[in-house]
């Protein structure tokens, strides 16, 4: 699809990490489509700012001008091919990525072990409450066929994915009214980043690509299948 003429700065984009994970693709659509982005994300890559911080980038898109949305989970594999890890720079040993991911799947495992799904986390306190919720959407989201994969760490940014899809869904159907300007479109990127060792290119890939009008409706399915 060639780029609109005047395509918005700001882009949504996957979780953050601590050192340069997920950065170089952020960096490099930023420079094609404006030279900044707007962050929805949070742990895992859920889009944790909901309506209201979809509504806040909305009211960065020029008018005529369209919109890039981007998202997703991130999953790494480290110099030795295993999934789920990353070479981090300055320690001796790959460690887990996404973090976030991994802890979800070990709670995954207790409480599938257990026989059992807890309801909806409602968290006393706000210094984990995301964490509390990324455990619960693996699962509502397939979390017993993540465990019983024979390599839950492959499978399990798929499932992921699967939330946020719908997460993505319902928050631009709810947040796109009334605040994308009337006759722009956005373009709407979902896929799972693939993070490598330094040295070796990162790789996006890619599971939805839609165009949507200002009110968040389906025009076109741009995916090749």
């Amino acid at each position: 699809m060639k780029p609109p003429q005047n395509i918005t700065p700001p882009l949504t984009r996957p979780t953050r990490n601590r050192i340069r994970i997920n950065r170089g693709l952020e960096t490099k659509l930023a420079q094609k489509f404006g030279g900044n982005s707007f962050s929805m994300g949070g742990l895992a890559g859920f889009p944790f700012g909901g309506v209201t911080s979809f509504g806040a980038f909305a009211h960065h898109i020029p008018n005529p001008g369209s919109a890039l949305v981007v998202y997703g989970p991130h999953v790494g594999v480290d110099a030795n091919g295993a999934v789920g890890k990353i070479d981090r720079r300055g320690l001796a040993n790959s460690g887990a990525c996404c973090g976030s991911a991994a802890a979800a799947l070990a709670n995954a495992r207790a409480v599938l072990a257990e026989g059992g799904t807890p309801p909806a986390p409602l968290p006393a306190d706000f210094i984990d409450a995301q964490q509390s919720w990324v455990a619960h959407a693996l699962l509502e989201n397939g979390a017993a066929g993540v465990v019983g994969a024979p390599n839950p760490d492959a499978q399990l940014p798929r499932a992921l994915f699967s939330a946020q899809r719908k997460a993505m869904e319902k928050i631009i159907t709810a947040a796109a009214p009334g605040n994308v300007p009337d006759g722009n479109l956005i373009a709407v990127v979902g896929g799972i980043q693939i993070n490598t060792p330094d040295g070796v290119s990162d790789y996006f890939l890619p599971i939805v690509f839609e165009l949507r009008t200002c009110d968040g409706a389906l025009v076109k399915d741009l995916m090749v299948r």
